[in-house]
């Protein structure tokens, strides 16, 4: 397999990978051999994708709200890993396998696992783990997340490839280990959050039967949550009693999450999972949405690319304002090298969806790549925004130094290539960017300030 197929076998999960089309690193950020067939075993590599997050924030904000948390401040991160496992890391984040997300048959089934885990945080559970868990930033639990807590900082997942996986160290499990009672705290904060939403806690049933099965199982072949939130007798009656007593014990999710739930599966499928597991699941008889996605997807993933965008045609003829198709078929022509193609579709889902920064950042890389000039305003006034939403993607900041740099304004390129080093952990080379910076701006400017800023918190790092 060519540099350029390992990349795109999974990008369109929010660049798992960078895209390797010469357009800024190429090669040297494309999947490493063998991730592929890792993030569908045993490995665990972070991923993002914008429908699927927006899906998961449908289904997390009303339990955030109801929580009585910021819900712009809590983060889903989601780990391309098929064993069954969710856990809160850090604080306010919340990381949740692929392999949980497919294994639930309801959008009710994640919203009790996502219930709980807000659970933990609201109870403070790991704050107690206070020795573990004091540092400022993600990256502090770098050795124990096994390189994926980069890829959450830098907004990319290319920055834990390589690293070992959850799951394999002691230390992960004295981490994210809960002890019972904290287990029971958070199921009984999870009903509340259930009846406060008006939501039925038969999913958490449903999921505590599902973790049952891996009760007969040897502890070295069970999935991380069974280790991390070892499950009991009385966590299994309470779940159950609650369902009894709950108002709401019979409500259905709403079709509308159905759906999402429907195309969330099929695209990790699409992308996840061989074609021929693709096909069987999702057959050439089944014309519905979901198996046409799961299908387009997977053709795509091996170059069948014609058959890939007649298919997302016929989606769109039928759903043609879906900025989420839309941008999955510019995806396509993107990727293959069809970069005038995908940047008028890049533009009407980023014009649908506006407050999708991850369509943004696509829609400016396609900017960015086609080199031309009159396309690099809009393309630094896209990353802008996108780095103002996610002040820690260092993939946006890279691409803000290359348009930066294009256009002549070397400055603001070292500024912006500062910030990328920062959000990598490259302290020294982010001091060593903004003392650039600091020379070609002028003092007091907003940019001059911020290159001061940089050289403090990379020191700050560093001490810490």
């Amino acid at each position: 397999m060519d540099v350029i197929n390992r990349a795109t076998a999974l990008s369109g999960l929010g660049r798992l990978a960078q895209r390797a089309t010469g357009l800024v690193l190429a090669a040297s950020l494309a999947l490493a051999p063998g991730l592929e067939a890792q993030a569908q075993s045993r490995g665990g590599s972070l991923i993002r994708d914008a429908e699927i997050e927006a899906t998961l924030r449908a289904y997390a904000d009303p339990i955030f709200a109801a929580a009585g948390l910021d819900t712009s401040a809590v983060q889903v991160h989601i780990i391309s890993d098929k064993r069954i496992n969710a856990f809160v890391s850090n604080g306010m984040r919340i990381f949740i396998h692929t392999g949980l997300l497919m294994e639930a048959k309801t959008p009710n089934e994640v919203i009790g696992v996502l219930a709980h885990e807000t659970g933990h945080i609201t109870g403070g559970h790991l704050a107690r783990q206070k020795e573990e868990l004091e540092n400022r930033t993600i990256e502090a639990i770098i050795g124990i997340l096994a390189g994926i807590a980069i890829g959450v900082a830098s907004g990319s997942g290319e920055a834990g490839v390589g690293a070992a996986t959850l799951g394999q160290s002691i230390a992960t499990r004295n981490l994210l280990q809960y002890t019972q009672a904290q287990e029971g705290a958070a199921d009984q904060a999870a009903f509340g959050l259930l009846q406060a939403t008006h939501q039925s806690p038969r999913g958490m049933v449903d999921f505590f039967r599902v973790l049952a099965r891996q009760e007969a199982l040897s502890a070295i072949n069970q999935d991380p949550y069974m280790r991390t939130h070892p499950l009991t007798t009385s966590r299994v009656d309470s779940a159950e009693a609650a369902l009894r007593a709950s108002p709401y014990a019979d409500a259905e999710d709403p079709p509308e999450l159905v759906e999402r739930h429907k195309r969330m599966l099929a695209k990790l499928i699409g992308y996840l999972e061989p074609l021929s597991r693709v096909m069987t699941r999702y057959p050439e008889k089944d014309q519905s949405v979901a198996a046409r996605y799961a299908r387009a997807i997977a053709y795509f993933r091996v170059s069948r690319t014609e058959e890939s965008l007649a298919l997302m045609d016929s989606l769109l003829a039928e759903a043609p304002n879906d900025p989420f198709f839309i941008e999955q078929k510019a995806q396509i022509l993107y990727d293959r090298g069809r970069l005038a193609d995908a940047l008028p579709l890049y533009q009407q889902a980023l014009d649908l969806a506006p407050h999708e920064p991850l369509i943004r950042m696509e829609l400016a890389e396609a900017q960015v790549g086609l080199e031309h000039p009159a396309l690099l305003e809009p393309a630094i006034a896209n990353l802008n925004e996108v780095v103002r939403l996610e002040p820690r993607n260092a993939r946006a900041f890279h691409l803000l130094a290359v348009a930066y740099g294009r256009s002549g304004n070397a400055p603001m390129a070292d500024l912006a290539q500062a910030e990328e080093f920062l959000a990598r952990g490259k302290n020294r080379d982010a001091k060593r960017f903004a003392e650039r910076a600091l020379h070609g701006l002028k003092e007091g400017s907003p940019g001059w300030l911020k290159a001061q800023d940089i050289q403090f918190a990379a020191d700050q790092a560093e001490d810490d």
